[in-house]
């Protein structure tokens, strides 16, 4: 086999097995073969939350933790920050290359003219209690839609998945404003599809009385570059649990719903919900030395700061630490902003955090920025799963044409009883008594 190889000895058996290796990785099933006996189902791998586990090989989106490194199909996110759109960069995520000046003309007027919803959907939202969460409703709502188009459930043609795809990006702002209006006891506002899509999420928002809402540059510029930062981060909870409801082959906007039902999980879409409530326990500067010593003591923890795959600088929180400073001349210092960027000297500088190598992540600064911005928190899941769409679908799409990929069904170690014969009840009584 060459040098490619990976050569086990079983001890308990004193075989020999060799395995190949392609790309850094050895097959699970590959294992298989070492077995003791006839009777042996063979090695498996155990591996919870899949700690270093490849359940896929992808072309979307690569990351180097150590380094702090994130690329959109080869395209470093500070480049599409700083130089693309949201739907710019969803036609890169989902296509695989940047759009030409016709093909982006073309998919923005689909995904704008796709933003109105069946009026039908507004009853459905109208079901929910007055102060439902809004991430709550939007999980129902997008699971709703597959009610509404029944022929998304043909996910093999191309063309019928296009516009599924146009629909779902649409749409989502569109169910989002309308949950935020809801849980608010506000009239739903309309699409204005004359409007950026960062724009229009914010009229459908924030709109009144005005007969047309002009939402500040900086501030529509700061959402849409928040969604590019969002778009895509690899195999994380919620595009796992697209990959894995989409393996079923079911419908995209049932996979979305499910996508987005683990976002709505305070250790993902809500954690830079969890930095606030941090900011806000720790109350001023002068308690930060005392909230320190209680994180070093394991009483409490630092949130916004560390993260799975990143063991270095989340570039992300790079550029929005200076979003911040755009978005806070507009609207305002967040009164938390200092105790922020005290944290953040502290953990740059302190050796406990330093060998721990707990950086800043996406999460630190994006809840200041929405908070300041007049987003409730309940409201940041929906802002994230708003720019997570197009990557959901990205690796969605991906999954479907990956000839190597079946219904996902991993496997267990089963640790319970042997065989049991049945009891009855008064059987049971007398064993208790």
């Amino acid at each position: 086999m060459g040098n490619e190889t990976l050569t086990i000895t079983d001890n308990r058996t004193g075989k020999t097995y060799e395995v190949p290796v392609q790309n850094g990785t050895i097959k699970a099933l590959d294992l298989r073969q070492i077995k003791i006996g006839p009777d042996d189902f063979g090695l498996m791998t155990y591996d919870p939350a899949f700690m270093n586990t490849a359940s896929c090989k992808s072309k979307i989106t690569f990351i180097d933790g150590d380094k702090g490194i994130l690329r959109y199909r080869g395209y470093p996110i500070e480049q599409l920050a700083e130089r693309s759109t949201y739907l710019e960069t969803a036609f890169l995520l989902i296509n695989g290359e940047l759009p030409t000046r016709a093909e982006l003309e073309d998919w923005t007027y689909q995904v704008n003219h796709h933003t109105i919803i069946h009026e039908n959907i507004k009853k459905f939202m109208d079901g929910f209690h007055y102060d439902a969460n809004p991430m709550g409703m939007l999980v129902g709502t997008v699971g709703a839609l597959s009610t509404f188009y029944k022929e998304a459930k043909n996910i093999h043609d191309p063309e019928n998945r296009q516009k599924q795809i146009y629909r779902l990006i649409g749409k989502m702002i569109t169910l989002a404003g309308f949950a935020y209006r809801h849980s608010r006891g506000l009239p739903f506002a309309y699409p204005d599809n004359e409007l950026s899509y960062a724009g229009n999420f914010l009229n459908m928002l924030f709109r009144m009385t005005e007969p047309k809402y002009k939402p500040h540059p900086v501030l529509e510029k700061a959402l849409d570059v928040l969604f590019i930062l969002h778009a895509d981060h690899e195999q994380n909870c919620s595009t796992n649990a697209m990959r894995s409801v989409g393996s079923s082959h079911v419908d995209p906007f049932s996979a979305v719903a499910g996508a987005a039902a683990a976002l709505y999980g305070p250790l993902h879409g809500g954690a830079n919900a969890e930095v606030l409530y941090m900011l806000d326990l720790i109350g001023t500067m002068n308690n930060i030395p005392d909230f320190i010593k209680s994180v070093k003591e394991g009483k409490g923890k630092l949130m916004g700061f560390g993260h799975r795959v990143y063991k270095n600088y989340d570039p992300r929180a790079k550029i929005i630490k200076h979003l911040a400073d755009q978005v806070f001349e507009v609207t305002g210092r967040n009164p938390k902003l200092d105790m922020a960027l005290e944290l953040e000297r502290i953990a740059l500088s302190d050796e406990y955090f330093i060998k721990r190598k707990l950086y800043p992540n996406v999460d630190f600064y994006s809840g200041l920025i929405y908070q300041a911005m007049g987003f409730p928190i309940d409201m940041f899941p929906v802002l994230f799963a708003i720019g997570r769409t197009s990557g959901w679908i990205a690796q969605w799409q991906e999954m479907l044409m990956d000839g190597e990929q079946k219904i996902a069904r991993p496997r267990q170690i089963y640790l319970g009883y042997d065989k049991r014969d049945y009891q009855t009840l008064d059987q049971r009584s007398a064993t208790a008594a």
